[in-house]
């Protein structure tokens, strides 16, 4: 392995470039931003690890616009489902910001989860959380009028971009994929993002989305 695979492979609480299967024959790869990982209906032959940067999962709909589904960062697991599923890819995968990857082959992911109980609890358990963010994600995003839609957006990323009310980090996404995520047009979801900002519940910088006041943001959302 290169320096650049001696980097930590992680996975939830484990650290899978400690496992021998899997460290054996995984391969890091860099990617710039706004690449593509791999496609839809294309069939996946192992799993990538996020070392580091941001993906976006997205589908593509029948008049070939994009619906953002999900945004992943570092430390967490894609494209595991399809491939323990046997299936094809439902979605797509791209770079948000420069990304390194770590590509585990298929056999040595599921032979180290037939060696080690740990492996395994950790998949069962992010097979579950994927489940329920999906859920709260539909929920969230399906069923509200675009302004909730966007309040829940934000709430949701939050967490992906590890998010502080009040202080500096923020949520840094082009308003075209924010607009994908929520289900509106970009102009739409400028206007919106501008009345936030008269309401104080958002600043912004550059493209950069602050959180200012979490609370409001759920009560906008119509969260309980």
């Amino acid at each position: 392995m290169n320096n650049l695979e001696r980097e930590e492979i992680l996975f939830g609480e484990i650290d899978l470039s400690k496992i021998e299967k899997i460290n054996s024959n995984s391969t890091h790869k860099r990617f710039k931003k706004n690449e593509v990982v791999f496609h839809e209906g294309t069939r996946p032959v192992g799993v990538y690890s996020i070392t580091s940067g941001r993906i976006k999962i997205y589908k593509t709909g029948v008049e070939g616009k994009d619906q953002i589904i999900q945004i992943l960062k570092s430390g967490d697991l894609m494209g595991y489902r399809a491939m323990l599923s046997e299936e094809q890819y439902p979605v797509s995968a791209e770079t948000l910001e420069d990304t390194t990857l770590c590509f585990i082959p298929k056999k040595d992911f599921i032979g180290a989860m037939s060696a080690n109980a740990d492996l395994t609890h950790e998949v069962i358990k992010s097979l579950s959380k994927d489940l329920t963010n999906m859920a709260d994600s539909l929920t969230v995003l399906a069923q509200k009028p675009v302004r909730e839609r966007l309040a829940g957006a934000l709430l949701i990323l939050i967490d992906t971009y590890d998010i502080v009310e009040g202080e500096q980090n923020g949520i840094n996404l082009t308003r075209e994929d924010l607009a994908n995520m929520v289900g509106t047009a970009t102009e739409t979801l400028i206007r919106l993002l501008h009345d936030f900002k008269d309401e104080h519940l958002i600043e912004t910088n550059g493209r950069k989305i602050l959180i200012k006041n979490k609370e409001k943001l759920r009560k906008v959302a119509n969260l309980s």
